[in-house]
């Protein structure tokens, strides 16, 4: 059985901490999520864990495109004004293919949703990613959100709107500036999708298995470091005065990562 010792501190970081979006208010009543489950293009799929990405969305080119326009929560200015959001942390595999599906799932309890809508701005994105990616590292949702959260919420940024000024931006000019805003991280510890056009789409962050920055794999994929790239402009959202603690490595919650444990029923 695989297991990974983390701090109990990081598995239970508080939520009030959202240094990525200019401001969120929740709505009165909770959106409920649709089923995710698996199919043919999509299979359950048991493999063990090699290491983690922990996938972060540049909301203001999200809100430029199709499924933005249709999205009030997210793009409409009334609740919310984004940054980079938290799309997941995905349990990698050890070669190209990675676990995913791994237990069937309920769907997520009101109150998980409430406490992670901030951060990731989508009940149903909030619903895949524990169904498709959090399954397959442990058997209680909030474990898993609590998580991707500290995570999430312990990433710093460089300067967006001076970037996004730039008439002149590579991928790998990017890189190294998110790179320099982070101790510990370096430009081939990332990738950076884009869109056809060319804009800033996501950021994904290579982690090892105690979830420390890693240079990313080869076959990760992400856009070739000499591509131009364009930020379109968000909200300016300074980073905290206080910077959280790095969590230590030190006995503490136990996070079971086998995908084939059984989940025990309360």
């Amino acid at each position: 059985m695989l297991r990974l010792v983390l701090p109990l501190l990081l598995l239970a970081a508080p939520a009030g901490a959202l240094a990525q979006s200019a401001q969120c208010s929740l709505p009165a009543q909770m959106p409920r999520p649709r089923p995710d489950l698996p199919n043919a293009d999509q299979p359950r799929r048991l493999l063990p864990i090699g290491g983690y990405t922990l996938a972060l969305t540049w909301s203001p080119q999200y809100c430029k495109g199709a499924k933005g326009s249709d999205d009030a929560f997210q793009c409409g200015g009334r609740n919310g004004r984004f940054g980079f959001t938290l799309h997941g942390l995905w349990p990698d595999g050890i070669g190209k293919d990675w676990p995913q599906y791994c237990r069937a799932t309920d769907l997520l309890p009101r109150p998980v949703i409430r406490q992670n809508l901030c951060s990731t701005p989508s009940a149903q994105l909030l619903q895949h990613e524990w169904a498709k990616h959090g399954t397959c590292m442990t058997t209680k949702p909030e474990l898993y959100f609590n998580l991707s959260r500290a995570l999430y919420q312990s990433i710093r940024y460089p300067d967006m709107a001076a970037l996004a000024r730039r008439k002149t931006l590579t991928v790998a000019q990017f890189a190294q500036a998110f790179a320099a805003a982070n101790k510990g991280m370096r430009a081939d510890m990332m990738r950076v999708t884009i869109t056809r056009d060319n804009g800033l789409n996501e950021l994904w962050l290579c982690l090892d298995r105690t979830l420390e920055f890693a240079r990313c794999p080869a076959h990760q994929g992400g856009a070739d470091d000499r591509a131009a790239l364009r930020i379109s402009p968000g909200p300016n959202i300074p980073n905290p005065r206080r910077t959280p603690p790095v969590p230590a490595r030190r006995p503490g919650l136990i996070l079971d990562l086998d995908p084939q444990a059984e989940v025990h029923k309360d």
